[in-house]
């Protein structure tokens, strides 16, 4: 009798491996969200300039996490990414108000593209432990999330370099 027990490992590490696309406008926290997430800590990190990918498990499913800079000039670069892409990870500065309606732009520019029109959008309100940073119900009435109807979309209220990780509500 043959051992199939290392063929059948490997499809179900195949049929669980999840590609996510994570943008955001610049100096939001898209690469201490991913290192918080990959190493359970905050690293120091400079602005990315092209992208950063990783492979983050949970659950013993993979997660390979394409974190892409947000400057103005890289952002045209973002669709390049968006073949396979499971899910959006949509960062934003909750402290950031003169930004808002810049973001929300993005967003809905990324959700209004073809390529993109099956995958989930999760955004992440960061840095919610910074001073008059926007509650939850604030991040999702600017961003205009109720207007988005053809796909499922999630919200995190967040805030990555508490002293340790923490999730303080989800909404949608």
């Amino acid at each position: 009798m043959q051992n199939n027990n290392g063929k059948i490992k490997l499809v179900l590490i195949f049929i669980s491996r999840r590609f996510f696309l994570k943008v955001g406008l610049d100096n939001a926290g898209k690469t201490t969200v991913l290192y918080k997430l990959k190493l359970g800590e905050v690293v120091s990190t400079i602005p990315t300039i092209g992208f950063n990918l990783e492979t983050v498990e949970y659950r013993n499913v993979a997660f390979t996490v394409w974190d892409v800079g947000g400057q103005q000039r890289i952002r045209a670069l973002w669709k390049y990414y968006f073949h396979d892409t499971h899910a959006i990870i949509f960062v934003v500065d909750s402290a950031d108000t003169k930004r808002i309606e810049e973001a929300r732009h993005e967003i809905h520019s990324l959700v209004g593209d073809t390529e993109l029109r099956n995958t989930l959008l999760l955004i992440f309100a960061n840095k919610q432990d910074m001073p008059n940073a926007m509650n939850a119900a604030e991040v999702t009435k600017n961003l205009h999330l109720s207007s988005i109807r053809d796909r499922e979309v999630g919200s995190m209220h967040i805030s990555w370099k508490a002293s340790s990780f923490t999730v303080h509500r989800f909404f949608s």
